[in-house]
């Protein structure tokens, strides 16, 4: 799996204190049991929450195709809401 982001946008998350990792730690949400859904139709963008470095996150991101095939970017991230761990424990 491919992931695509902004370095500079990684770096800044990784600085926020609310929010703690970059990109680069987030990629390891896929490699556990995660949740998703879809937030937004126009553009296609998709909720996952999962478990990085110990802590419940939530990512935004998109399912794109390049030249070299299918790719995920990354919008943002989130530590989980109460809302989004009840939702991640539902469906876990």
């Amino acid at each position: 799996m491919r992931f695509k982001f902004s370095r500079q946008k990684s770096e800044g998350l990784r600085r926020n204190s609310s929010r703690g990792v970059g990109f680069e730690e987030i990629e390891a949400l896929w490699t556990r049991p995660y949740y998703q859904d879809e937030r937004n139709e126009d553009p296609a963008q998709f909720r996952a929450i999962g478990w990085v470095k110990g802590r419940l996150y939530t990512v935004i991101f998109e399912e794109r195709t390049d030249a070299q095939g299918d790719f995920i970017h990354l919008v943002t991230l989130w530590k989980a809401t109460r809302e989004e761990r009840r939702l991640y424990e539902e469906h876990s």
